[in-house]
């Protein structure tokens, strides 16, 4: 039997990803689960997969692997010979996951990351659940964007992510926002795609255009933040520069949940825009992977009152 030392996630930098469980019993059928990635220790990923077993009796487990990109061959192909169920990768194993797999979901594909992958009959299919977890977050914050218009702030993987899903979910129209350099190249690649490949209008524009960034969110029905700015320590950024952009009919997103109220949700909120952090897309993006790899639905308003 395995115990956990529980310890409720409150937003700062002191989660050790435990949790308190009764009655997780490793039997000779138990079927493994897991995260690669450096570092992993203080990853939360083991306490809400866990408690999701347990709670729907059943016979798997979820430990974390503390795996860097130089040793990932050696450690996929170790966990493929095992009979792995199913595992998450997060940094800095994405790319490289990505590589190594035998085929991938579209989303998968077009973002060049995975972070999801799934033993299919010795296969190991790799997908990206980051983005189905935002447009999950969307909705559980009661917010309907289908059809609707979204700025997005960052080109980098978790904005990547979420741009892919909106594409896909049929968000109409998404407008970018990068600073010129590698990402923003490459954003462009996987913009020109997506323009070819769904039914979005996807366009991307320099972060320094300001004129562009103002015409765009006045027309926008989402504003999301898909950079780190704003995340603690540096909890004094901010991806735009003052509350002129905004208008208190914008919805505010931060993909930051450290701290909860990020600076640009605070300013947000000032001039009446509803707003919500990225926590719940933490939650979501785990809840899809569960599901790919157990059939099951994750009980998730038992894990969000619990670890929320």
């Amino acid at each position: 039997m395995i115990k956990f030392v529980e310890q409720k996630y409150t937003g700062s930098n002191n989660y050790n990803g435990g949790t308190t469980m009764e009655n997780i019993n490793i039997t000779g059928s138990t079927r493994l689960t897991g995260l690669l990635g450096s570092p992993v220790a203080h990853s939360k990923s083991p306490a809400m997969h866990n408690e999701a077993f347990r709670l729907l009796g059943l016979d798997y487990v979820y430990l974390c692997f503390d795996v860097d990109e130089n040793n990932m061959e050696s450690a996929v192909e170790g966990l493929r010979t095992l009979g792995i169920a199913g595992f998450n990768c997060t940094m800095p194993d994405k790319i490289k996951m990505w590589e190594l797999c035998d085929d991938l979901s579209l989303a998968a594909k077009l973002i060049g990351a995975v972070n999801t992958v799934v033993n299919q009959d010795g296969k190991f299919i790799g997908h990206n659940t980051d983005g189905i977890g935002y447009m999950q977050s969307v909705k559980d914050a009661g917010f309907d964007i289908i059809g609707g218009k979204m700025t997005l702030m960052g080109a980098g993987g978790a904005a990547s992510s979420i741009l892919v899903q909106a594409a896909i979910d049929g968000v109409k129209e998404i407008d970018v926002y990068n600073r010129p350099g590698t990402n923003f190249d490459k954003a462009q690649i996987l913009i020109d795609k997506l323009n070819e490949v769904t039914s979005a209008k996807v366009s991307l524009y320099d972060l320094n255009d300001e004129t562009s960034l103002k015409k765009s969110l006045d027309s926008s029905t989402i504003l999301t933040n898909g950079t780190s700015l704003g995340m603690a320590p540096n909890t004094y950024s901010c991806v735009i520069k003052d509350s002129s952009f905004l208008h208190p009919e914008l919805i505010v997103s931060d993909i930051v949940y450290n701290p909860l109220e990020t600076k640009l949700m605070k300013m947000s909120k000032e001039i009446g825009c509803p707003v919500f952090n990225g926590l719940y897309m933490l939650l979501y993006q785990g809840a899809e992977a569960f599901k790919l790899w157990t059939g099951k639905e994750m009980p998730v308003n038992e894990i969000k009152s619990k670890f929320f």
